[in-house]
């Protein structure tokens, strides 16, 4: 009954349109007077949510998210990109995929991909002849690339939510090849819906441009050698990689690219602000009630309840895939690893995946409910950007869900997709 009124109450809430920190909150604080226990117990957890080191790292690389994004960063990539794969069939599409890779590693965030690459390209695609559900359908589903590439907090919270065991620089190591994947599958599923609409090919601009482009993105791309080399090579943890990335970038935007002017700071501290304090509060929010599932040994049920279904361990991670679909279009990414962590790595261990591997599935994952009705949250963005409706969007996306659902399993089934890359840099 306990665990029932903790689901039902969030379920409840998240039906009738409040908002997840508060619904995670609120069923914590339902559960925990139903048990008797003092309602004191969410306002410490929610503290000790927000309280953790490690979680440092995420507001840092936020800001130097935004300040690479403000101070021109995104063009330069962007401009790499189409001189690289603008001319193949689907062009801007193209650019569009390839452009969230570049982009993922300075901003480790869908959302933030999403509205800096899809806010540039959905307008121009849509100037030449795009189709807008074709331009916000690819945009969306690229953003997933970059949950996956260093600098990901998602990641760096998935570690946090682990109890800081697992080593961030093998999961950013991790989810290198597996976001390649990604790119590759979606550039060819872009290609195949372009050559089906028929749309048109533009000419390759030349080797000079691409090398002029290449060098003038190359100080953003290296913030990315920067942060993975210094932790992969034990120089700084991730929090000082995070400080070091906000120097860098500073530097960089005011210095080499000269286009961060002081209003511009400041709106970058200010989105940086504001966005810092949505995703730390629902971290916060979603500590209280993950406090609650190991306190009533929800875990523990989960990894019974599952293996008395089976004990084939292909079945049990189908069965964890298909669950966490389902949980994950229900609430935003951070929630989900935090309360999807403590239930099911215990269950994934159990069977021999090895943690690392499960945290790159967990968060590929929740790059896919991301663009999932009814909560989709990169869903919701990007056909606000591309001024479609949600239905428009639904109708026609289907086929990149589809590949990017073939990703998950082939990264599920195949670990060493996951765990060569850490493997190769240990020696």
């Amino acid at each position: 009954m306990d665990v029932a009124i903790l689901f039902g109450v969030f379920a409840l809430l998240l039906m009738i349109g409040v908002p997840v920190a508060y619904a995670l909150s609120s069923a914590a604080l339902a559960t925990l007077l139903w048990i008797g226990l003092p309602p004191i117990v969410v306002v410490q957890q929610i503290a000790a949510g927000a309280g953790s080191a490690s979680l440092i790292a995420i507001p840092l690389f936020i800001f130097a998210g935004e300040i690479m994004l403000r101070g021109g960063i995104s063009e330069r990539l962007i401009g790499l990109a189409s001189s690289l794969v603008g001319h193949l069939r689907g062009g801007l599409g193209q650019v569009s995929v390839l452009s969230s890779l570049f982009f993922g590693g300075v901003s480790g965030s869908a959302i933030a991909d999403v509205s800096a690459i899809g806010g540039a390209m959905i307008p121009q695609m849509a100037q030449r002849g795009f189709d807008r559900d074709f331009a916000v359908n690819v945009t969306m589903t690229a953003a997933m690339v970059a949950l996956l590439v260093p600098p990901s907090h998602n990641l760096i919270l998935y570690s946090a939510s682990a109890g800081g065991s697992i080593s961030i620089s093998d999961l950013f190591a991790a989810g290198i090849v597996p976001a390649l994947l990604m790119t590759v599958t979606l550039m060819t599923t872009t290609w195949i819906i372009a050559r089906r609409r028929g749309y048109v090919v533009e000419p390759f601009p030349g080797l000079a441009v691409v090398a002029r482009r290449f060098l003038a993105a190359l100080p953003g791309l290296m913030l990315v050698a920067l942060i993975f080399v210094g932790i992969r090579a034990g120089i700084f943890t991730a929090v000082e990689s995070a400080a070091i990335a906000v120097v860098y970038a500073l530097l960089v935007t005011a210095l080499v690219y000269r286009n961060l002017r002081w209003r511009d700071f400041l709106e970058t501290v200010t989105g940086a602000a504001r966005t810092t304090g949505m995703i730390l509060f629902v971290i916060a929010s979603a500590a209280s009630f993950g406090w609650l599932l190991a306190y009533l040994q929800v875990p523990t049920a989960a990894v019974d309840a599952l293996t008395a279904i089976t004990t084939d361990k292909n079945l049990l991670l189908l069965l964890m895939i298909l669950i966490l679909l389902v949980l994950g279009t229900f609430m935003d990414l951070a929630p989900m690893i935090i309360i999807g962590t403590p239930i099911f790595l215990p269950l994934a261990k159990a069977i021999g995946v090895d943690p690392v591997h499960f945290g790159i599935i967990l968060i590929l994952k929740g790059g896919i409910s991301l663009i999932s009705p009814p909560l989709g949250s990169v869903l919701f963005v990007g056909t606000a950007i591309g001024k479609i409706s949600i239905g428009e969007a639904l109708r026609t996306i289907w086929p990149f869900w589809l590949s990017a659902l073939g990703v998950l399993l082939v990264v599920t089934f195949v670990p060493s997709l996951s765990l060569w890359l850490p493997s190769l840099l240990k020696h």
